[in-house]
Parts: structure tokens; C-alpha cells; sequence
């Protein structure tokens, strides 16, 4: 592999580890909701399940698909296909503008496949997993179904090429946005006046506590993950100007076994209603 890749690919695990210890600890010095307080063994449990599905996807996604992302990125090179080879070959774009571009179409499809899992029932299936999460923190994260996953990989080999997206691209991509999806997930206090001055640019915690409400015109907003503006963009924006009084997780995946790893992976099988 490219050596650059190699080394992006170590620095995103260093770094997304700091972050997720560092918040973590912020969690555990200065939460906003009280989910565990004085059961470090149930916060450890929740933190245990949500990590493991992380861990279980990550071996999915390096196992079958990082090969056919290299594999769609080197062909849009040396066909020079895609958006940003073409803009890049038009008008000589510098490699850092590639990136920039790169990284706003990812994200851009970031948000319109966020979109998507919520306004399409089968989609939703898998995604109300992520939402079930009644004590959303950092570690919600890493919180994804299998089969969400597995479909978000499949859709990105086209989009890579279609793009004109270098892996390394795609992974420097990665390691900036699941730092802030870390962070906006995380039950971190911060006051409304530093989230009020980073969301201008970035999505935050009382930003996405937002769509992590099960009232259902709360949780059907905001979708973007790295960038916030697609959502002022698009017209999801909205705020809660009582963060501190939404109610988290979905009423019908409520129960202790939906919470265990076994109760996620039948979430999608379980759902009646499929999109409530």
C-alpha cells in the first residue's frame, strides 16, 4: 500500500483514540445528562457494547472493502475520471484544493446518505440502531448496524470514482469527520455559547442532541456529520433551545435486550413500523 495511505491510516487510529479517551473523560468530569451517575459499571457495560460494534465494523470495512476503494480510486486516476481529476486536468487544481474539494463532495454524500437511511424504511431498519441509543456519549459513535455499514461501503466504491477521490483523500476525510461525530455524539458540557460559535462551521453536541430526540420532527433533522452548514443548506437545520429536556433513543427499542449487541443486530427484523 502507499506509504502515505500506511501512514494516515496509523495517525487516524492514534488520533481517534485520543479523542475518544479525551472525551470520555470530559464525559466522566462534566457530563450534560446525568446517564450513569454513580454506576461506572453500567456506563462500562454501554461503552463495551457500542465499542465492540465499532470494532466488529471496522473489521468488515478493512477486510472486504478498503481494497475495492483502492481499487475505484486508482482506476478514476488513470482514466482521470471524476469530478475533481476533471476540474483538476481544466484547470490545474493544486493537490491541497483536490483535497478540499474531495473532502466537501464526502461529506456532502455523508449527509444525503444520513438523509436517506431516514426517509427510506428499509435504510431505517438498520439506522434506528445508532438511534436506539437511549444514553447517547462518545463511544454512540461507533454505534451502526452491520448491514448499514455494509451498504454505506458498497455505495462508496462508484462514489469514489465518480468523485475522483484518492484513498488517501477518502482516509484523511475520515479521520476529520469521526473526530467530530466523536465529539458531537460525546455528553460533554459545553456552554451554548462555544457550541453556538463551532456550529457555524462544524456539526455539535446540542446541534446533533437534536436528532438524537425521539420526537420524531426533532430526530428527522440535522443530518450532516462533519460540516454543519448542508443542513442550513438543505432547510434541516433546527435547535432545541432546551437541550437538556430532549429525551434520547427510540420508545420501541427501549427495553435492556434491545440494548444488548444481540438485541441491535435483530433491531432490523424487530421494527414494525419500520420508519416511526
Amino acid at each position: 500500500m502507499d506509504p502515505l495511505i500506511a501512514a494516515l491510516q496509523e495517525t487516524q487510529v492514534i488520533v481517534l483514540a485520543g479523542v475518544l479517551i479525551l472525551l470520555f473523560l470530559w464525559e466522566s468530569v462534566h457530563p450534560f445528562y446525568a446517564h450513569f451517575t454513580g454506576s461506572f459499571k453500567n456506563r462500562g457495560k454501554h461503552a463495551l457494547r457500542n465499542l465492540t460494534i465499532g470494532a466488529l465494523n471496522g473489521l468488515l470495512v478493512s477486510v472486504v472493502f478498503v481494497g475495492l476503494w483502492l481499487a475505484a480510486s486508482v482506476w478514476a486516476d488513470e482514466l482521470r475520471f471524476g469530478i475533481m481529476h476533471w476540474l483538476q486536468d481544466a484547470t490545474g487544481l493544486p493537490v491541497w484544493a483536490h483535497a478540499v474539494g474531495a473532502i466537501l463532495l464526502l461529506d456532502l454524500w455523508t449527509y444525503s446518505w444520513h438523509r436517506i437511511n431516514h426517509e427510506v424504511p428499509f435504510f431505517w431498519r438498520f439506522h434506528s440502531v445508532h438511534h436506539s441509543d437511549n444514553k447517547m456519549d462518545v463511544t454512540t459513535a461507533n454505534r451502526f448496524h452491520l448491514g448499514e455499514i455494509f451498504f454505506s461501503s458498497v455505495f462508496r466504491i462508484p462514489l469514489i470514482a465518480l468523485f475522483g477521490v484518492y484513498l488517501w483523500e477518502l482516509v484523511l476525510y475520515e479521520m476529520i469527520m469521526f473526530a467530530v461525530v466523536q465529539f458531537h455524539h460525546a455528553n460533554v458540557g459545553l456552554s451554548e455559547k462555544y457550541d453556538r460559535w463551532l456550529r457555524i462551521l462544524i456539526v455539535t453536541p446540542n446541534m446533533h442532541r437534536v436528532h438524537h430526540s425521539r420526537w420524531q420532527p426533532e430526530t428527522d433533522s440535522n443530518y450532516s456529520s462533519l460540516f454543519s452548514f448542508w443542513d442550513r443548506i438543505a432547510k434541516t437545520f433546527r435547535l432545541n433551545p432546551e437541550p437538556e429536556t430532549i429525551r434520547l433513543g427510540l420508545e420501541e427499542f427501549d427495553s435492556d435486550e434491545d440494548q444488548t449487541i444481540k438485541g441491535m443486530m435483530k433491531t432490523p427484523i424487530k421494527d414494525p413500523k419500520a420508519n416511526s
